[in-house]
């Protein structure tokens, strides 16, 4: 399953006139791969990512997620899209102080209707794949910055999504733990055969990704093949 954008144009209200966030972007991120997005603050990457998220509806273009055509879905069909195929990783991973690790992730299959037990023991199970084995129990002020933000990538795993959006995973770790959850979602990309766009202002990490496309001024202006590993 894909992620394809095409023709993607996204403007906002500017005054009389209006600013465009997105100019006629085509992005295609094959399963299986990790699309990192760059470019500076205000470029369009943060746009980027709600319209492939399907939190904003663009002006023109299309958006196809996992074979999908999104547009004219009604609100609720889109919802339940995103709930099912999309998993997104936040910049912070804003758990919730009372929740365990693991009911952090039982929480998004409760949405989707799924069984307690099962919910806990696939949360046991993801926990384990993204490093967190025996920490099922403990609470976000119990783990380390790093240990949450892998919290935060296996809640966006729970619902077995086939896109995998990432914000900027690494901006509250230093350069070491910022590597090692670099690593871990490549490998979950390759694993889970996901189609997954990490947008980051880190350069340090792009010999890890298997693309990188840069943004300025709401355009792909710079696409390079596969990144030198």
């Amino acid at each position: 399953m894909t992620l394809d954008l095409s023709d993607v144009t996204l403007t906002y209200p500017d005054g009389d006139a209006r600013l465009t966030a997105l100019d006629r972007v085509s992005l295609t991120v094959p399963a299986g791969t990790t699309t990192a997005v760059i470019g500076p603050s205000g470029s369009g990457k943060s746009s980027l990512l709600a319209v492939a998220a399907t939190l904003i509806t663009p002006d023109r273009g299309r958006v196809v997620v996992a074979g999908t055509d999104t547009t004219g879905l009604g609100r609720a069909r889109t919802a339940a899209l995103r709930r099912r195929t999309i998993g997104i990783v936040f910049q912070q991973p804003h758990l919730i102080a009372s929740l365990t690790a693991a009911e952090q992730l039982q929480v998004m299959a409760h949405l989707d209707g799924r069984s307690p037990r099962s919910a806990r023991l696939r949360a046991e199970r993801l926990l384990a794949a993204v490093g967190l084995t025996g920490q099922a129990d403990r609470r976000p002020h119990q783990l380390s910055g790093g240990q949450r933000q892998r919290v935060n990538i296996a809640r966006a795993l729970m619902n077995d999504p086939a896109v995998l959006l990432v914000d900027e995973p690494t901006s509250a770790l230093d350069h070491d733990r910022g590597a090692a959850v670099v690593d871990l979602l490549t490998d979950l990309t390759r694993d889970r055969g996901t189609a997954t766009v990490l947008v980051t202002h880190d350069r340090g990490h792009l010999n890890r990704v298997d693309r990188v496309v840069e943004m300025h001024d709401g355009r792909l202006r710079v696409s390079t093949g596969p990144a030198p590993r």
